[in-house]
């Protein structure tokens, strides 16, 4: 099998998004960093936290997944990804819970 061959197989079997996909992206991104602002002049009460949560955490897996290029890549990429995440995620509990941080 010739180079070419090769790259061209290489090429199809990952297949990237166009630039204007990542653009697109990054515009979404930009409203979803819009409403978050937007929740310092706007009064959106009780539901103030939550919103900032969801939308936090969607934009964190949006540049985790496209802009990291994490959803193209290997699978092992991902879970060595997740596996740290979670780890992370599991010392931080731990450590408010040593300081009693979810005790009234």
């Amino acid at each position: 099998m010739s180079e070419h061959a090769e790259h061209a197989e290489h090429a199809e079997a990952h297949d990237h998004p166009t630039n204007s996909y990542f653009i697109w992206t990054a515009l979404v991104l930009a409203l979803f960093t819009a409403l978050e602002t937007s929740t310092y002049w706007i009064d959106f009460g009780s539901f103030a936290t939550p919103l900032l949560l969801i939308l936090m955490t969607i934009k964190f897996f949006v540049i985790l997944l496209v802009f990291m290029h994490l959803k193209y890549d290997s699978k092992l990429f991902g879970a060595m990804f997740y596996i740290g995440l979670g780890l992370a995620l599991g010392v931080y509990t731990a450590a408010l819970c040593t300081f009693q941080f979810f005790v009234k």
